[in-house]
């Protein structure tokens, strides 16, 4: 068996544990490791200090984890560690000790963790469970490359209490997060995101006569204008002519954009931002050539601002008689929340 290995990044070392270790760093336990590691109690004794040192000795023999202690110019500063989940993948954990924190000692640690177990143990994922209340350990994931993929409910439990956790991962193939492209994917990974939604009007008939086509749905009792939620990627302007093509089976093209409308949130559902476009004017006859996708359509209907009462939900009644007051005027795009202008 292979000893376990020092690594180094400047004046920060990870080397392995030893008993020697267990006087100096038992007594730096605090409320703070405690608390997120779901400790009964603040410091452990000497007995079960040394006891679980022991282990890691177990641990490193067994290639089931490997636990170093994190040096800092001379000084232990923390624990850090990578424990084999299943082939390929290995679970982060991590500590610092009070005097030593801020100094992004942690972050530096971790992500020298990683890299060695990309290459010595030939791990092709690493992965962090944080809980979302702990935002130094996100943030220090984050540091170390790592990704916010997402969040599991209540699937841990903290003190007794039933709690999320944040999963953030590395791929081996990852940009390294000192590189432009990887320092954006780790940041772009925790940015907020909305509910993009496209959807077009388009009429019959003439300027103060035209009619606007409204789709019946089948998932939910309102009427809606034709469009849908746009995919990652996509255009707006893109998305509603495939939802078009896709639902009705009708091939139109995107106009201008004639409004933007923000809808916070309702029933279950996040906020989000449709963008509605012109689809222009045609002959009513079109959609006797519509074959309608049964799963989402029950029926497509041309109507006047008289039928939408009752019809169509509250925002976007007031979003069509804005638009109706406009058709014709060449009056640009207008931005709405919740159906209602924002002068």
């Amino acid at each position: 068996m292979t000893d376990q290995p020092t690594l180094r990044d400047g004046d920060l070392v990870l080397r392995p544990w030893t008993v020697e270790d267990s006087d100096a760093t038992r007594t730096l336990h605090d409320r703070e490791i405690a608390r997120w590691f779901d400790f009964p109690a603040v410091e452990p004794s000497a007995p079960e200090h040394r006891a679980w040192i022991e282990g890691t000795r177990r641990e490193w023999s067994e290639r089931t984890k490997v636990t170093f202690l994190v040096q800092w110019r001379g000084q232990a500063a923390g624990t850090v560690d990578v424990r084999v989940q299943d082939p390929g993948v290995g679970v982060l954990s991590w500590a610092v000790y009070a005097p030593y924190r801020g100094r992004g000692l942690a972050g530096r640690a971790v992500g020298l963790l990683a890299e060695w177990a990309f290459d010595a143990l030939g791990l092709e994922r690493v992965e962090a469970h944080v809980n979302p209340d702990n935002r130094a350990s996100v943030r220090t994931a984050l540091r170390a490359g790592l990704r916010r993929e997402g969040r599991l409910r209540g699937n841990a439990t903290l003190a007794g209490i039933r709690q999320d956790t944040v999963v953030l991962g590395r791929r081996r193939d990852d940009a390294h997060p000192d590189t432009r492209e990887g320092f954006t994917a780790m940041l772009d990974s925790t940015l907020p995101t909305k509910r993009a939604i496209a959807q077009g009007v388009l009429r019959s008939g003439s300027p103060g006569a035209s009619r606007v086509l409204l789709c019946e749905l089948s998932y939910k009792p309102e009427w809606d204008l034709p469009g849908g939620v746009v995919d990652p990627h996509e255009s707006p302007a893109a998305c509603v002519v495939r939802e078009v093509r896709e639902e009705l089976d009708l091939v139109v093209t995107a106009g201008p954009l004639v409004a933007v409308n923000w809808l916070p949130a309702l029933h279950g559902w996040g906020d989000a931002t449709v963008f509605v476009f012109d689809l222009g004017t045609v002959d009513a006859g079109l959609v006797e050539q519509a074959h309608l996708q049964p799963r989402e359509i029950r029926a497509v209907h041309w109507t006047a601002p008289e039928d939408w009462a009752g019809r169509v939900a509250p925002y976007n009644e007031r979003l069509l008689r804005v638009l109706d007051a406009r058709h014709g005027r060449d009056a640009g795009t207008i931005y709405l929340e919740d159906g209602t202008p924002v002068s």
